[in-house]
């Protein structure tokens, strides 16, 4: 990882997905040496990755805020003690 690039984690979606995007025109375009396109393969991977658990993290609230509503509960309804 580059000194310029933030980590995985502190990435939001948008971030990571553009940042993805990027390093796929970049691979398509073939302009990169071995050693570039090895790397920006990695990176890819990773922020493919980080994509994939934001989604999923939002698919879990989803069925979550479902679940909820199904049961007659808004999902900002507190459990009183």
């Amino acid at each position: 990882m580059s000194k310029s690039q933030k980590p995985t984690e502190a990435l939001t979606y948008e971030q990571a997905r553009e940042q993805l995007a990027e390093i796929v025109a970049t691979l398509e375009a073939g302009d990169t040496t071995l050693e570039e396109a090895l790397a920006l393969w990695e990176r890819g991977e990773q922020l493919a990755a980080a994509c994939v658990e934001w989604l999923d993290g939002a698919q879990q609230r989803l069925d979550i805020a479902e679940s909820d509503e199904a049961e007659g509960e808004s999902p900002t309804d507190e459990e009183e003690p």
